[in-house]
């Protein structure tokens, strides 16, 4: 397995501006399963009566200001800049089971298809997102499966027309959610514009949300997780 974990991190590539782990780093804690061990060994069990609830993603998780969006919320973030499914199921026991959460929202797939950790099918992202709902459901966490947001370029790799790839890895996500009794939040409809990409005004980048973006997002995420919640 440490070879597998070797061989995946030198075929990381940077996905985006925000400082990227180093390559001894990635030799040695592939899926960053560093980045959060000292925060979830603080994290305190849930209350009783507590309604945490655990994101999991990649930078536009880790962006997301969840005690600002969500005031008041046992909310937590567990986004990774860069991060691509197969690294989110990897560290999906400590940094979701392990912190006992009633619902997790998983945000994934975007930096897949951009190819930060080598070439990716849509089938292997849907093999990785169905197995992090696996392991969720199995555990007692209520699943909600977001929609990828739109992009109509990467600007870290420009060329590889996602639009139509995200439009049908959805697709599936939406399926699978209905199929196996999950919540589906789509923030795709709310945020694209005609040419399947993200409306300039909710990100700069054509990627990462703006706090518009955000802002956009947040009330249906509220939505679905208390939909989720109501779920028996």
């Amino acid at each position: 397995m440490k070879y597998l974990y070797l061989s995946l991190a030198l075929a990381v590539i940077a996905s985006n501006t925000e400082a990227q782990p180093t390559d001894q780093q990635l030799r040695t804690d592939w899926a960053n399963l560093a980045k959060y061990r000292d925060d979830n060994a603080r994290l305190s069990p849930p209350a009783k009566d507590e309604n945490r609830v655990v994101f999991m993603g990649n930078s536009i998780t880790e962006g997301w200001h969840l005690a600002e969006m969500f005031p008041g919320k046992p909310y937590v973030n567990r986004g990774i800049s860069g991060q691509t499914t197969p690294q989110m199921l990897v560290r999906f026991r400590p940094d979701v089971v392990a912190l006992k959460p009633k619902v997790v929202v998983i945000l994934a797939g975007t930096n897949d298809i951009a190819g930060n950790t080598g070439p990716s099918t849509i089938e292997m992202i849907e093999d990785n997102i169905a197995s992090m709902a696996e392991i969720a459901h199995a555990n007692g966490i209520k699943v909600v499966l977001s929609s990828v947001l739109p992009v109509f370029d990467y600007p870290w790799k420009p060329g590889l027309e996602p639009a139509p790839k995200i439009i049908a890895l959805n697709k599936w996500i939406k399926n699978y959610a209905a199929k196996h009794g999950h919540v589906y939040v789509d923030y795709h409809s709310a945020t694209s514009d005609s040419r399947g990409g993200m409306r300039p005004e909710l990100a700069s980048d054509g990627v990462h949300p703006t706090e518009a973006g955000y802002r956009v997002m947040t009330p249906l995420a509220e939505a679905a997780i208390e939909k989720a919640l109501r779920a028996r």
